[in-house]
């Protein structure tokens, strides 16, 4: 047997640098730029959704409204109470032959402010939180943080809200005991180690002259800079994220650190994708709020929002809403955990998605027996292999783990229960959910050259 006839034969996984030719990973590395400045501006959903808003507009793409009128060639974008994003382009197709979905989330694991967050004790002023998603709390503490958000006002304005990025600005910090006197809180399990009512945020230490507070002295100085009061803390969305930016990791450059890599990696690829699309087919981009929790309310993927879209698009091109889902096919645009050989024992080797070896598809997330999941037909995946193919695309088949070590969920199920056929795509992830994640460039384009290769055909 010759050894291209064992090539054919054997499926091996092998790197975007073994692959590809040398102007694509030249590609890679120019595209990663783009993405670090989307990170950097992107820290919350909110700012993602302003951010990607700007990028479409640039393409031409301009605002709906439901009932607005839409015609073959439009290209629009619906914002959803500033927090989730709709991006669609209108094909030439008849509408009836379906939808090109990619939906991605835009919110990460963080830590939120209380509603009532401002505490003194001890010589010190702190802001009371609540973690938002699967965090490791230990890994919040004794690092430069910074604040966003918004604050809205009784009189109906929006005050955004950021502090800690500009190098002028003051960061914020959760302490941390000492190891000195830790030696009890040592012998507790990661998870326990540092309690959530422990995440206190530091934001001051001055008393003030009239009363002798530090809480009063933080407060005029939030009145000086925004205007507002105490009691204005009752109407803000206020986030505390890593101050870090996005940077290049290793001698060779070749990996990028950030904050909210999980999704936003996945988010920009299907963004930049859908404002390259030809005009062919019908094309919608969701950018979602709330995955980290569950994705429920208005914005978050168990919406009906999407159905509203689909029904008006059918109802105005002539079309029939449930033709148009079953038609419709969907790339679930999430991150899968990339092997780790620092970890080996929770990760199955031969399934785990490897670093450089390009985009990840996950047939089936969920946990322990396939539990919470979509699964994705063998027709649908034969189907994506052949566009990919098309396209020179290298991507990997993927979970999330070992059997019995846990898994994790997506938005997939909640798109896929409407009769749209979805599979998970995304990029693997270096320490997902960490306050600096790790992910590689030629994985990022890789995945966009696939959802850009889906859009098309």
């Amino acid at each position: 047997m010759s050894k291209e006839q064992k090539n054919k034969l054997i499926y091996e996984k092998k790197t975007v640098y073994e692959k590809a030719d040398k102007s694509v990973i030249d590609a890679a590395f120019a595209y990663a730029d783009g993405y670090k400045s989307y990170l950097d501006a992107a820290k919350t959903e909110r700012e993602a959704v302003k951010v990607s808003i700007e990028l479409a507009k640039a393409k031409g793409f301009k605002e709906y409204r439901l009932g607005d009128k839409i015609s073959a060639g439009d290209k629009l974008y619906y914002n959803n109470r500033g927090k989730n994003l709709f991006v669609f382009s209108v094909g030439t197709k008849p509408i009836n032959e379906g939808i090109k979905i990619t939906a991605a989330h835009i919110d990460a694991p963080r830590i939120d402010l209380k509603q009532c967050p401002v505490i003194e004790d001890g010589g010190m002023c702190f802001f009371k939180t609540h973690y938002y998603g699967g965090i490791r709390k230990y890994q919040w503490v004794a690092t430069p943080l910074a604040l966003h958000g918004v604050i809205a006002t009784v009189d109906g304005k929006n005050i955004d809200v950021c502090i800690g990025e500009d190098e002028s600005d003051p960061v914020f910090y959760i302490n941390d005991l000492l190891p000195h006197l830790g030696y009890e809180q040592a012998k507790l399990p990661l998870e326990s180690g540092i309690k959530g009512e422990q995440l206190n945020i530091l934001v001051g230490s001055i008393p003030d002259d009239e009363d002798g507070t530090i809480k009063l002295n933080v407060l005029k100085l939030l009145n000086e800079k925004y205007g507002i009061d105490e009691e204005d803390l009752l109407s803000a969305e206020l986030s505390v994220v890593p101050a870090a930016k996005a940077r290049d990791v290793g001698f060779d450059r070749a990996l990028i650190g950030s904050y909210g890599h999980d999704d936003r990696v996945c988010a920009y690829p299907a963004l930049t994708a859908i404002l390259e699309a030809d005009g062919n087919n019908t094309c919608m981009c969701i950018l979602a709020d709330k995955e980290e929790t569950g994705s429920d309310g208005p914005t978050g993927m168990q919406c009906d929002l999407m159905l509203d879209l689909i029904n008006e698009l059918a109802s105005q091109l002539g079309g029939n809403p449930a033709v148009v889902r079953a038609n419709s096919q969907c790339l679930s645009a999430d991150v899968s955990a990339v092997f780790d050989p620092n970890f080996p024992e929770v990760f199955e080797k031969q399934n785990a998605p490897l670093l450089s070896c390009g985009a990840v598809f996950t047939k089936f997330t969920g946990s322990r027996g396939k539990s919470g999941t979509n699964d994705a037909n063998a027709e649908f995946i034969g189907y994506l292999r052949s566009i990919l193919a098309k396209d020179g695309v290298v991507w990997q088949a993927g979970e999330l783990g070992k059997v019995d070590c846990g898994g994790g969920g997506t938005v997939a199920k909640y798109i896929s229960k409407h009769n749209i056929d979805t599979i998970d795509l995304g990029v693997p992830v270096i320490a997902m959910h960490a306050p600096y994640e790790v992910v590689s460039k030629v994985d990022v384009y890789e995945t966009f050259r696939a959802i850009r290769a889906f859009y098309k055909y």
